[in-house]
C-alpha cells in the first residue's frame, strides 16, 4: 500500500472555456465527470508546457475511468470548449 497522498483538482463547471487543470507526477491518473443533468461535451486534454492544449478524449455522459500517460510532468485538463456547452453543471475531477 502507498503512502503517498491523493493528488485532485475539481470544479464544477457549467460554462464553455471552464476547466481543471493538474499536472501529473506519476503514469496512471483518474479521470471523473458526474452531475446530473448536463448537456455538452467534455474535452479531456494534455499538454507539455501548460499553454498548448491538445484533444485526448472527448465526453458526452457520466465517466469513472483511469488515464495512462508514460510521460511525467504532462499538464492534463478536464472541461468544456468554446461552443461545447449546452446546460447543467458537471463535475469534473483529476486525481492521482
Amino acid at each position: 500500500m502507498s503512502s503517498d497522498p491523493i493528488r485532485e483538482s475539481q470544479k464544477d463547471i457549467s460554462s464553455q472555456d471552464e476547466f481543471v487543470t493538474m499536472r501529473l507526477l506519476k503514469e496512471t491518473f483518474n479521470i471523473s465527470i458526474s452531475g446530473s443533468p448536463w448537456v455538452g461535451t467534455v474535452t479531456l486534454q494534455r499538454s507539455f508546457d501548460g499553454q498548448n492544449w491538445l484533444d485526448v478524449e472527448a465526453f458526452t455522459a457520466n465517466t469513472e475511468r483511469v488515464g495512462d500517460d508514460p510521460e511525467k510532468s504532462t499538464y492534463y485538463r478536464l472541461g468544456f470548449k468554446t461552443g461545447e456547452y449546452s446546460s447543467g453543471t458537471a463535475t469534473v475531477r483529476i486525481s492521482q
